[in-house]
């Protein structure tokens, strides 16, 4: 698979990144392709032209270096006694994207993904998709992916809105099914592995009952965590309409819990789609929004391809995770991320 695909819009410029200017510069075809085929090929889903600009020009993504970063990755994990991790290049590569090609920074979320998952397997670990709670909560149409992303091009949509009963489910269940929706975008959907998501959370049916039931401090806290430290995903905005004013309230009283740099992205839009249109455009909400980018229940049924095709790269997530009394490097003490001290051995990063 060719780590860069210009199509059948041929350009005679691409752009690549300089490194020793930190500059975009343009850069020929020719020279680009003669480069392509020196490297060694990466099992990675080839972005379409615009995001792989993007990629360069935001992430500092350098397409002839994916390949040795990648194996540098695999090398590291193979040196870690402590753990064992899923090295497929598709899955990796997110790592670094989410961490801007800082190869450290890499280490370091693949470690605490890992670490945290193995900690909190009920939040964060899914191994069997097929499960029947996992596959009634997404038959609520509680959460769906929405087709067209912002602007034709920008973060993926995700559309959410609380379609059950406060006592129908578990929050760990809930989370685990969100956290496994996220990580299957992560891996198909180009549009959320460059530019990240937006979240619409549609208040229509959301009960003071959801949050005294389903919603602590705690659990916010540590949903937000895990995604800040240890998940390689860009959350661009989370916007919440259709809500009462007392659902507000309780909502902005979980705000403190949530990092600062998604806690600025938050934004509450009342009942007045209107109030939304500098920030989502009407005709990017579903159909049932008024809008025309899909009819929620066609997308959640038709969502349900996808978790067939993705069946066994969840099964084999029992395979990996962390074995703390292996770990090498001296001790220290740390706050984890999910607020619960501990003693773990420093991670040896190269």
């Amino acid at each position: 698979m060719l780590l860069m695909d210009f199509g059948k819009n041929q350009v005679n410029l691409c752009l690549i990144r300089c490194e020793t200017f930190n500059e975009v510069m343009p850069f020929s075809l020719a020279a680009f392709e003669t480069a392509k085929g020196l490297i060694k090929m990466a099992q990675i889903k080839p972005l379409p032209d615009d995001l792989q600009e993007i990629a360069i020009r935001e992430l500092g993504e350098v397409t002839s270096r994916i390949p040795e970063d990648l194996e540098d990755l695999k090398s590291w994990i193979e040196q870690q006694p402590h753990l064992k991790a899923c090295t497929d290049d598709q899955f990796l590569v997110q790592f670094l994207r989410g961490s801007k090609y800082s190869l450290e920074k890499a280490k370091r979320k693949i470690d605490q993904f890992y670490t945290l998952r193995t900690k909190y397997p009920e939040f964060l670990l899914t191994c069997d998709v097929d499960e029947p709670i996992f596959r009634k909560i997404h038959n609520t149409s509680s959460g769906v992916v929405l087709p067209t992303p912002l602007n034709g091009n920008g973060p993926r949509i995700v559309y959410l809105r609380p379609n059950f009963a406060p006592d129908d489910f578990t929050a760990t269940s809930i989370c685990q099914y969100m956290f496994t929706l996220v990580e299957t975008l992560l891996l198909s959907d180009s549009y959320a592995c460059v530019h990240g998501f937006i979240f619409l959370i549609d208040n229509t049916l959301t009960l003071v009952s959801h949050f005294t039931t389903l919603v602590t401090p705690n659990l916010v806290s540590k949903i937000f965590s895990f995604m800040e430290k240890a998940f390689p995903i860009r959350i661009k905005g989370i916007y919440f309409f259709n809500i009462s004013p007392v659902v507000e309230k309780l909502a902005k009283l979980l705000l403190p819990y949530i990092p600062e740099k998604i806690r600025n992205r938050v934004h509450f839009c009342g009942n007045n789609l209107e109030d939304l249109r500098d920030y989502v455009p009407k005709k990017y909400f579903p159909q049932d929004c008024g809008g025309g980018n899909g009819s929620v229940d066609d997308l959640v049924r038709d969502y349900n391809k996808v978790w067939d095709e993705y069946r066994e790269y969840f099964r084999r997530n029992s395979e990996f995770g962390t074995d703390e009394s292996l770990r090498c490097g001296e001790s220290y003490q740390i706050v984890d991320e999910f607020g619960v001290g501990g003693s773990f051995r420093k991670l040896n990063v190269d």
